[in-house]
C-alpha cells in the first residue's frame, strides 16, 4: 500500500511540474503521468545510487546541493526514456526537480509515507 501511495505522490508531483514549470510538458493525458512516474521511480532506484556514489566528493564539497543537479539529470534521463515527457533544457529540469522534491516531501509527510 505504501508503494502505491508513493507512486501516486510522484505522479501528482509530475502533474504539478507540468502545470507550473515552463519548459516541461507532458503529452497524452492522465496515463502519461502514471507512466512517467513509473519510469522516474525506476531511474531513481537504479541510476541515482550510482550517481551519488560517483559524485560523493562533490556532494561533500557542496554540502549536498549537488543532489539538485543529480535530480535534474535523472529527470532529463526520464524524458529521454519516454516520449511523453519533454524538458526544454537544464534550467527547467533544475526547477522541475526542486518542485518534484518539494511536492513528494510534502506528500510523504502528509500521508505518513516517510521512512522511519
Amino acid at each position: 500500500m505504501r508503494l502505491l501511495a508513493r507512486f501516486l505522490v510522484i505522479a501528482g508531483a509530475v502533474w504539478v511540474v507540468a502545470a507550473v514549470v515552463p519548459g516541461v510538458t507532458v503529452r497524452q493525458g492522465v496515463g502519461s503521468y502514471l507512466l512517467i512516474a513509473l519510469v522516474f521511480a525506476v531511474v531513481n532506484v537504479v541510476v541515482k545510487p550510482v550517481l551519488k556514489l560517483l559524485s560523493f566528493p562533490l556532494l561533500l564539497l557542496t554540502l549536498g546541493l549537488f543532489l539538485i543537479v543529480i535530480n535534474a539529470a535523472l529527470l532529463g534521463l526520464t524524458a529521454l526514456l519516454t516520449d511523453r515527457l519533454s524538458v526544454d533544457g537544464f534550467g527547467p529540469a533544475v526547477i522541475a526537480s526542486l518542485v518534484i522534491s518539494a511536492v513528494t516531501w510534502t506528500g510523504d509527510n502528509v500521508l505518513g509515507l516517510k521512512k522511519d
